[in-house]
């Protein structure tokens, strides 16, 4: 018990001469057993691992051929911040249910102007505890951005035009678990009740073996067994699933029956799913009807949980972000919305956009799957509380949630029997890993529940959840390549022409001038898509034009801005303080994808004149025009 209360005291480690306040386990250099938060029926506390595929302490330099912990990529965000201020910020965005810290990065020249008044992206990792290659990927997104920016032409340009908000651990209580002991689960450790018993997480898995993994146990059963030793493979390693009572073997995940109920492991951390617990079409666990639809591992309520409350919150403040993907493991596939619906739900040229990505990532990344969550991944099943359905209907921008990673399935058809299955991937293992990433079966005889079986079975951790460690840096390259792709596809506004033209003259000595105001949107996306204006995240493209205040004064002015029937000036918003006679802002609608966009405004000249003037342009997604100067003569 004495190991167990130091892990609940708050200390002082000394780093670099200051002295920092720690309450987490992982702080603690000397820790041996790593405790999780909230009241539960079953064990809370777990002996510390460390794995050789990990990274625990920084380096003096950054590489992929090792997983970082949630510290070593705040050590470096932090470092890249200090070293880089003219293009980086770091900055907590929220707390986990444990109250660890989440971190965000923007990326952005700060000399080219402010992030908010300019296009954005959106890209975020570690919403699943255990799928960690996606939390590499946004660290090598920032790791790439930084180092080639000045030197890679593109690069610069993004981060000149553009600004990116990087979240690489958004869930640091799983991410940190899962990297720490021989536990995984699926999102937030909130205790949580999967069984229905009424009880919280009572029935875990257990690391019997000691070797810091869960892996799989093979008991002889022969009155229930629904597995046989595969005949094709001479090790004896691989097993088959037949019918039940038809086989030799029943299998379960490493552990026992904590709660005596005949199942094994069923109640284990936390259960609670972050991308069950968006807003936009959420579902609750259970409803009274019995009728209804239900989500499992949705929360109590929308945004219940502040992981997931912590990336809407910020989006709502940003509306600016057009392009978002925030990624899991294993498919792997470019997943994207609808969630509940067919994709024809949607608008026709919205997602026309998303099949151009679809089709575009896919030739990035080499994923053969790419499409919709409805049916291109659950096959006309719906996914409630859902981030992409959350990203299209409710805040109407690119949104994917792309899986990386195979699951370790085979790349090829190893004994050419014409099928791909597990005996390749068996083969695989033996030729390409030196069969490493499978644990031979080994005796533990005296299993509580069970009497004698055997532990074994494929890596969890690092093989059919995520890819070997050597190998994570072809697969978040390609991941981060795809979400730069994006980026460069977003809106980009450039001045075209002002033009004045005289309209008509009157007796009273006075002149109608046209002003048409153009600009172009060079980029490949409109400024805004269809969803966005309909549920009004995004505002209409403002066109703005200015005359001196002295110009229109007095009682003898010298112009007027003349009010448009076919561009109506927008209404003054509340506390946007008095309306001014030498300002007028109209709608523009919204610039598509590489096109012109024009707004006309009439201005009156008193007498013979020369007036000047600047127009400006505004938007939400495509950023601002500063002000260009015209003349009236």
């Amino acid at each position: 018990m004495k190991q167990l209360f130091t892990l609940l005291i708050i200390f002082c480690l000394s780093v670099g001469g200051v002295q920092a306040q720690v309450k987490f386990p992982e702080n603690d250099p000397g820790f041996k057993f790593y405790t999780v938060s909230g009241y539960r029926h079953g064990i809370s506390y777990f002996p510390k691992v460390q794995y050789p595929q990990v990274q625990y302490t920084p380096t003096e330099t950054l590489s992929f051929d090792q997983y970082h912990t949630a510290g070593v990529i705040y050590h470096w965000m932090h470092k890249w911040a200090d070293q880089y201020p003219d293009l980086v910020e770091v900055y907590e965005v929220g707390q986990s249910y444990e109250g660890r810290p989440i971190y965000q990065m923007t990326l952005t020249n700060k000399a080219t102007g402010k992030a908010t008044d300019k296009p954005a992206a959106y890209f975020e990792g570690g919403r699943h505890s255990g799928e960690i290659t996606a939390v590499e990927t946004v660290l090598w997104m920032m790791n790439h951005l930084i180092h080639q920016y000045g030197k890679d032409p593109q690069i610069t340009h993004i981060l000149d035009k553009n600004a990116i908000y990087l979240r690489p651990v958004n869930n640091p209580d799983g991410h940190t678990l899962y990297l720490y002991t021989a536990q995984s689960n699926r999102s937030s450790v909130r205790p949580f009740d999967d069984d229905g018993d009424g009880l919280l997480d009572e029935d875990g898995p257990e690391d019997l073996d000691g070797d810091g993994y869960i892996l799989q146990m093979r008991y002889k059963d022969t009155l229930n067994g629904s597995y046989i030793i595969d005949p094709r493979d001479p090790s004896g390693r691989l097993m088959r699933r037949v019918d039940p009572g038809k086989g030799d073997y029943s299998m379960n995940s490493e552990g026992i029956d904590n709660d005596g109920d005949g199942r094994i492991n069923e109640d284990g951390i936390g259960g609670l799913d972050l991308h069950r617990n968006y807003a936009e079409n959420w579902r609750p666990m259970q409803e009274f009807t019995g009728r209804g639809w239900t989500q499992g591992g949705a929360g109590a309520f929308p945004l219940s949980e502040p992981e997931t409350r912590a990336v809407v919150t910020f989006l709502l403040a940003n509306p600016h972000i057009y392009v978002v993907n925030s990624m899991d493991t294993s498919v792997p596939m470019h997943l994207r919305p609808p969630s509940v619906a067919p994709a024809s739900t949607m608008f026709p040229e919205d997602n026309k956009l998303y099949v151009m990505f679809d089709n575009l990532g896919k030739s990035i990344t080499g994923y053969e799957r790419a499409g919709d969550v409805y049916n291109d991944y659950g096959g006309g099943s719906p996914l409630f509380g859902h981030g992409p359905d959350f990203g299209y209907w409710y805040y109407g921008a690119i949104w994917y949630g792309d899986e990386i990673w195979n699951g370790g399935r085979a790349d090829k058809d190893y004994n050419n029997d014409g099928v791909i299955d597990d005996l390749d991937r068996l083969i695989m293992n033996d030729e390409k890993y030196g069969g490493a990433m499978f644990f031979d079966w080994k005796p533990y005889p005296n299993h509580p529940d069970l009497g004698y079986v055997e532990i074994g079975g494929w890596n969890p951790k690092f093989f059919s959840q995520n890819p070997p460690a050597h190998e994570v840096e072809r697969w978040a390259k390609n991941e981060a390549l795809f979400n730069l792709e994006m980026v460069k596809h977003l809106p980009e506004l450039q001045w075209a022409e002002i033009e004045v033209k005289k309209l008509k003259s009157y007796k009273q000595d006075s002149t109608d001038y046209q002003i048409k105001v153009s600009y172009r949107n060079v980029g490949k996306l409109p400024t805004a898509l269809r969803q966005a204006d309909l549920v009004k995240i995004v505002r209409p493209d403002q066109v703005r034009i200015s005359l001196p205040a002295s110009a229109v004064e007095g009682p003898n002015p010298q112009a007027k801005i003349l009010p448009d029937p076919n561009a109506p000036a927008t209404r003054p918003q509340r506390g946007g303080g008095a309306v001014r006679a030498n300002v007028t802002t109209r709608n523009a609608g919204y610039a598509q994808a590489e096109s012109l966009n024009s707004v006309t405004i009439t201005v009156r000249v008193y007498g013979n004149h020369e007036v000047e003037g600047a127009a400006s342009v505004s938007t939400t997604r495509a950023g601002l025009l500063p002000d260009k100067k015209f003349v009236i003569k």
